[in-house]
């Protein structure tokens, strides 16, 4: 028996073509509260708690500070890890989001993705690290104060440089991914040439280190702003895309005939 598009009722490819959109719908608004907690989530965690807490170059001031505030360190600790997670649920829904454009890119795009997350919880254990040293019932405290204090900021500077290299994974991710919308149907090319843009500041701030050691900018300081477009444009438009039909009836028209 062969099964062919064209033998669809109308109301039977009225039900495929709904069941795309709201897939695809479903799955921008997903990215975008996704991307929305992280924002929220990070500069909490970056902005707020990290400067308020961490003095560098003052091991003493900054153990001070993490003892005295435990409760927000760990509030931070756990806005750092709120973020990671949110990458894992955005990184899916994107690739659910882009599939129609090109499946494997799609998957490899969000791979990217999940080895920079894989990376930045790895760097996360640090703080818990510091949680653990600061402890009041750490002898070291009283016994060995210096050496504690060294402890604590190589475990946060640690956690600092291991989760900024894993931002090269995801600014390869931006890249790409800002390539799917660039050729896609149903997004503005210009969001993709934000993210695209986007991505090459993550990567150019990784590498600067290594590549441009005396220069002192970050790149991705003025780049990241297509990210917030790019969800503030999810959260608006997402749910109502438009085209993304079109492109899955054609690819559903080429699956092989069965017999």
């Amino acid at each position: 028996m062969t099964i062919r598009t064209a033998e669809l009722s109308p109301a039977t490819t009225q039900i495929v073509k709904s069941t795309n959109q709201t897939s695809l719908g479903t799955a921008a608004l997903t990215a975008a509260i996704g991307l929305l907690i992280m924002a929220i989530a990070a500069p909490f965690a970056e902005l707020y708690v990290y400067p308020k807490l961490i003095v560098p170059g003052n091991a003493a001031e900054t153990v001070q500070n993490i003892m005295a505030n435990r409760a927000l360190f760990t509030a931070g600790m756990f806005g750092y890890l709120i973020a990671f997670l949110c990458d894992v649920l955005v990184a899916w829904a994107l690739y659910l989001l882009l599939k129609p454009v090109n499946e494997n890119l799609s998957l490899l795009t969000a791979w990217f993705r999940l080895v920079y997350t894989v990376i930045a919880i790895m760097a996360l254990l640090n703080l818990v690290t510091v949680l653990k040293l600061v402890n009041p019932t750490n002898p070291s405290l009283i016994a060995q104060p210096d050496l504690l204090q060294a402890q604590v900021m190589f475990s946060i500077q640690t956690f600092k440089s291991h989760w900024y290299f894993g931002l090269l994974f995801f600014g390869i991710h931006l890249g790409l991914l800002g390539y799917l919308v660039f050729v896609s149907k149903y997004i503005p090319r210009i969001l993709g040439v934000l993210l695209v843009i986007a991505g090459l500041g993550y990567i150019l701030t990784t590498l600067k280190p290594y590549v441009f050691p005396n220069l002192n900018l970050d790149f991705a300081e003025y780049t990241f702003y297509g990210e917030l477009i790019f969800m503030v444009w999810l959260l608006i438009r997402g749910p109502k895309i438009q085209g993304a039909n079109e492109d899955d009836r054609k690819l559903f028209q080429t699956w092989p005939n069965q017999s």
